[in-house]
């Protein structure tokens, strides 16, 4: 307890003395020195193509593709949940520490935007839970959704709800060490002017925005001015689709987050279905690191 207490001693010390993303860069984002100019590095969210991936094969094959830090999904083959028990979360913790593939973090799908307060608690308790499996297996943070906006609850009751809810949650997580990462999702909740409502009332500095690269993310004012919008959020990490598919305009992307000087993770939420995922995921690596070292001049 005593050494908890110091941690979030320190944490709110540093978020009081205003150094915003700073305050995440040196505590959470460990490892992620790029050798590029940028500081943003290329990883991988296990929704598609590493859904059926165990754990060691996982870790090989991000090393093998050079995409060096993985966000574990829930209910995946890989099969890190919280029913694992303490020699088992150590197991996991070593197998990275014992790699050159960093576990950046858990992907959850707990949410805070029923109207009902049993499913609400149940949401809240369990993200608690899995926040200690984060720390335990050397993550450094969460990732969680908004979700929804019912349309029988007034838009500012659920948004209010929200921001209280991350708030609990991430207050609770300072005394692990990790970050709240709540991703760009859900009806309604995914556009930019509602994330920044709900960010407006959030109070602990360790529950940062994760940019989703949605459609939404277009809609007037457009790319930059939605981005301006929420920047001050930002955490470190980032969620793209495959960069050769759709319209999403990810050079544009990349130049913003450039111009700020961020040193996150780009995270590779992949949704195709390629026929070799390996080929697939260097092809990747390979779009992303000619993005980032040649940006558009205006």
């Amino acid at each position: 307890m005593k050494n908890n207490l110091s941690r979030r001693d320190f944490l709110q010390k540093s978020l009081a003395a205003g150094v915003g993303l700073a305050f995440v860069e040196p505590i959470f984002a460990m490892g992620m020195k790029s050798k590029s100019k940028s500081g943003m590095k290329l990883g991988f969210v296990t929704y598609q193509w590493g859904r059926d991936w165990d754990l060691p094969t996982l870790i090989a094959n991000c090393g093998k593709t050079g995409l060096l830090g993985v966000e574990l999904r829930t209910g995946h083959a890989h099969k890190v949940e919280t029913n694992l028990t303490a020699i088992e979360r150590a197991e996991v913790k070593k197998r990275f520490a014992d790699s050159a593939v960093t576990c950046v973090g858990y992907g959850a799908n707990f949410e805070y935007h029923s109207p009902d307060p049993k499913v609400l608690r149940q949401n809240i308790d369990q993200t608690k839970e899995y926040i200690r499996l984060c720390k335990d297996i050397g993550a450094t943070g969460i990732k969680v959704k908004p979700n929804d906006l019912p349309p029988d609850v007034p838009k500012e009751k659920t948004i209010a709800q929200i921001a209280a809810s991350l708030s609990e949650c991430g207050k609770f997580a300072q005394d692990y060490g990790q970050l709240v990462r709540v991703e760009c999702h859900g009806n309604h909740t995914q556009e930019i002017p509602n994330m920044k409502a709900i960010f407006d009332q959030v109070t602990e500095k360790n529950v940062r925005m994760c940019w989703n690269c949605n459609d939404q993310d277009l809609l007037p004012p457009g790319l930059e001015g939605n981005f301006n919008s929420v920047k001050k959020y930002f955490g470190d990490t980032v969620h793209i689709r495959e960069m050769n598919d759709g319209n999403y305009p990810y050079q544009q992307l990349f130049d913003l987050f450039n111009g700020i000087k961020y040193k996150g993770w780009i995270l590779l939420e992949a949704r195709t279905e390629p026929a070799d995922r390996i080929a697939a995921m260097k092809e990747q690596l390979g779009l992303f690191n000619k993005m980032i070292s040649n940006p558009v001049k205006k």
